[in-house]
């Protein structure tokens, strides 16, 4: 941290996304070079509770305090905003020059900071210690390996109805390599939640975050099953480049490619009336059959998750929607009390005036 020159917050700016709110412009000064960060007053209440969390006492500064009724006026009364700037440039600069290091030297500091930490607290370059942001970077990062994983498996497809065996084989191993990796930092993700849940993040974001670990997860088993059963007989090292496109291969071929030895054992249609055949399972016997109807109840189940889950997201966010509104409503009265009051004091003060003319 002693690379660090100055820090200075010279400006804000309104966003719109997710909800209306105000970033401030963090400007970094080091020995080699200068960049900037954009956090949000939120932010560095996060960044303070974990200052105090991590050493066991709060920074020389405190920050500026939030005004009662910042949420109806802090976004647009620019004399709150400058004063509120200024308060946490002083935060920032308190800890800085600070006697003793140890709020400096924390993580949850230096990731505020954007300053560079190393190897320290990764693995290969996987994070395995997390802030409230750096979470949602890690999170966001998977999901685009995930889309690079889908186009791999575009890619293999695309090259299998070519023809080009080899390389339709070289493009499913590297889709499995990179979701392999997913799969494992997937599980350091959840584990991180667990930490910054024991370190005081609030029920709701803490549902929030772990719905999100589930869908990543759900995603990944999608994604397993088409990279290892999806076009596999076309894709076999050592296969004809010549070979025809999977669906012009006979049905024999394919289904002995999906499902192994089941498919030289023999089978026969149940007793009974003829079933309706369609285009799908004309070609399949009892066992194909049975296992396509394990698969579709398989997706109706991930579906059926899915939607609970997403249930449950709104059900949290109408509870909290609710409490919010009942705290504007606490505060609406509370202000209505006041001006009340003053203007009794008001009325008071005017027949006195009257009295003394």
């Amino acid at each position: 941290m002693t690379a660090i020159q100055a820090v200075f917050i010279r400006g804000h700016e309104e966003r719109t996304s997710p909800k209306p709110h105000t970033v401030y412009r963090i400007d970094i000064q080091a020995h080699v070079r200068s960049w900037q960060m954009w956090r949000r007053y939120s932010e560095f209440d996060d960044l303070h509770t974990e200052l105090t969390k991590a050493t066991g006492a709060p920074p020389p500064c405190a920050l500026p305090p939030k005004h009662k009724f910042s949420l109806l006026r802090s976004h647009t009364d620019a004399k709150i905003l400058d004063e509120r700037r200024v308060g946490l440039e002083a935060y920032l600069r308190a800890i800085i020059s600070a006697r003793d290091e140890k709020w400096r030297e924390t993580f949850a500091f230096k990731d505020f900071l954007g300053v560079p930490v190393g190897k320290q607290g990764a693995e290969g370059g996987i994070p395995t210690q997390f802030t409230s942001a750096t979470w949602l970077d890690e999170h966001a990062e998977l999901q685009a390996r995930l889309r690079d994983v889908w186009a791999d498996i575009n890619r293999r497809d695309a090259l299998s109805d070519r023809g080009d065996v080899a390389s339709a084989h070289k493009s499913n191993v590297g889709a499995k390599a990179k979701l392999a990796g997913v799969l494992s930092r997937i599980g350091t993700l959840g584990r991180g939640l667990q930490e910054l849940g024991m370190s005081g993040m609030s029920e709701g974001e803490l549902q929030r975050r772990t719905d999100m670990v589930a869908r990543l997860q759900d995603d990944c088993e999608k994604l397993s099953r088409v990279v290892s059963v999806a076009r596999q007989a076309g894709m076999r090292p050592g296969a004809s480049s010549s070979a025809a496109p999977s669906s012009a291969r006979p049905a024999e071929a394919v289904r002995e490619a999906l499902l192994g030895v089941a498919a030289s054992k023999p089978a026969r249609r149940v007793f009974g009336a003829p079933p309706q055949e369609t285009e799908v399972t004309r070609p399949l016997d009892n066992v194909g059959l049975l296992s396509m109807q394990e698969t579709q109840m398989q997706q109706q189940d991930n579906q059926l998750s899915q939607l609970t889950t997403i249930l449950q997201r709104q059900r949290h966010l109408g509870e909290a929607i609710g409490s919010e509104i009942a705290l504007q409503i606490e505060m609406l009265d509370d202000l209505s009390g006041e001006v009340d009051r003053v203007g009794g004091k008001l009325h008071s003060a005017h027949k006195q005036m009257n009295k003394l003319s």
